[in-house]
């Protein structure tokens, strides 16, 4: 037998479900106290399968209690990705005294007497804060047979124009509806067409306002879209995003075409989108997403359980080297399970040498340093004598990576074991470096989070020590901490 949630690889501070397969994070929302994450799930075995809407109540977007299934396939298919939303003035008509939850998700089957996919889009409402839903008797609400790829809605309300707005991939597209109730929907613009990657077929769209630079009078619009994978590109499945504006129908891209915007360099997050309804008194724009890729993701080498998600994340647009970039940055509520903290003076690594340091097996490493124009930096954790996982950064190519060809156990896909990279400018060699290890997964965030990578390993055994190494040149550590993290479960 098997202690819950001891499993080997098992995430210690990132959500995983009890038992078998996740994928898409789905229906996120805050309503009376409590944040919903709703995710795709397969009950029934560990790899991908017939999907449900799986269920996750928390206070603090940290600490997690695992719910019921809250959507069951039905007699319109089964439950693909979609969100959840508060309908505050009972614009559907569903709810009487108090407002309620409102599920707006995409329906999958065949068309009757054909082996053709046919999605659509449906809702469900809940009464009782998420413990239970009802379908709605006129489902779907949204049908276009004429797209097969029509799916994963993303609903809010635009205040300005006093609707409901709904994002929708479409193939190799975003389509826009509006709505004054949920139920009834009209087609409004179509966006993306020649506009970034099209490596895949697109997904999981968001759209929603962010200020610029902190400046809560200029605002832009941020659209996400995830892409699925295709066998003829290396990375798999990965996600981009556009920054624009938007007058409740019409998204416009301030970039050009051509322009590809990634939201993360490595493989591993994938389908994220944010939390609806925070309150305005919060003003956070949060968000999470799925830690895998489908290149390999029936193939991790869990076994009771199958996918997790990626730690939680506040996301914002700044202007860095005269360019609007989105920002990521893991949630403040991970103070909630930091214990003891490590702090070290001043460090200066001179090229060739090498600095060990024990760590906990879970923490946050938190570097901030300058480098020489020729330094080559390289962070690696040591699992055990044979397998490692090198974090690096070399100032002349302006080029951050993270490899894992090493990491551990990688024998379950060709496509796993890799070198993720990513270009990073940074001002007079200052470098800083936040990362999260947890027993399988490595995130980090470089400068306050303008490239992020998110990377899967499995590692026979937890990293005790690292090595901080100047290949080439002088780097000089000013602030280095080691927090250790507390397990959630």
């Amino acid at each position: 037998m098997y202690e819950l949630y001891k499993e080997k690889y098992r995430p210690q501070f990132h959500f995983s479900p009890q038992q078998n397969w996740m994928n898409d994070p789905n229906g996120m929302v805050f309503f009376k106290g409590e944040y919903h994450l709703f995710f795709q799930y397969h009950p029934h075995g560990t790899e991908w399968g017939p999907m449900h809407w799986g269920h996750a109540i928390s206070e603090d977007l940290i600490h997690w209690e695992e719910m019921p299934i809250a959507l069951f396939p039905d007699e319109h298919g089964v439950i693909f990705s979609g969100c959840a939303v508060v309908d505050w003035n009972n614009t559907t008509g569903l709810f009487e005294n108090e407002p309620g939850l409102v599920a707006i998700y995409t329906n999958t089957d065949q068309y009757p007497g054909s082996d053709r996919s046919r999605q659509r889009q449906s809702i469900a409402y809940s009464k009782d804060q998420g413990r239970s839903w009802l379908k709605y008797e006129g489902n779907p609400v949204l049908v276009d047979e004429s797209i097969t790829d029509f799916r994963d809605p993303k609903v809010f309300w635009h205040q300005e124009t006093k609707k409901w707005v709904m994002v929708l991939a479409t193939e190799q597209s975003i389509t826009l509806y509006t709505s004054d109730n949920l139920l009834e929907w009209e087609r409004a613009s179509e966006f993306g067409a020649t506009a970034g990657s099209h490596d895949g077929v697109w997904e999981c769209p968001d759209l929603f306002p962010l200020p610029l630079d902190g400046d809560e009078t200029n605002q832009k619009w941020v659209m996400i879209v995830s892409i699925g994978d295709n066998p003829q590109y290396k990375e798999g499945s990965r996600t981009q995003y556009f920054i624009g504006e938007f007058d409740g129908e019409t998204f416009i891209n301030d970039h050009s075409d051509d322009t590809i915007l990634w939201l993360d360099h490595g493989r591993d997050n994938y389908a994220g989108v944010s939390w609806s309804d925070i309150p305005i008194q919060d003003g956070r724009r949060m968000y999470i997403g799925w830690m895998s890729n489908w290149r390999y993701a029936n193939q991790v080498p869990t076994s009771v359980w199958r996918s997790s998600m990626t730690i939680p994340r506040e996301l914002s647009l700044k202007t860095v080297h005269n360019k609007v970039r989105l920002m990521q940055q893991p949630l403040r509520e991970l103070e909630t399970i930091k214990e003891s903290v490590t702090e070290h003076k001043q460090k200066v690594i001179m090229e060739n040498d090498v600095i060990k340091q024990s760590i906990p097996p879970l923490c946050e490493l938190h570097l901030k340093m300058d480098l020489e124009e020729t330094a080559h930096f390289e962070l690696t954790f040591h699992h055990s004598r044979e397998e490692n996982t090198t974090i690096s950064y070399d100032s002349n190519r302006e080029l951050l990576s993270v490899n894992r060809e090493e990491s551990g156990n990688s024998q379950f896909s060709d496509s796993f074991s890799t070198i993720q990279s990513a270009e990073l400018h940074t001002e007079e060699g200052n470098l800083e470096l936040k990362i999260l290890l947890d027993r399988a997964s490595v995130e980090l965030f470089a400068n306050s989070g303008e490239v992020t990578m998110t990377s899967l390993i499995f590692p026979e055994e937890l990293a005790q020590e690292i090595s901080l190494t100047s290949k080439e040149g002088k780097t000089v550590l000013n602030h280095f901490t080691i927090t250790e993290l507390a397990s959630i479960w």
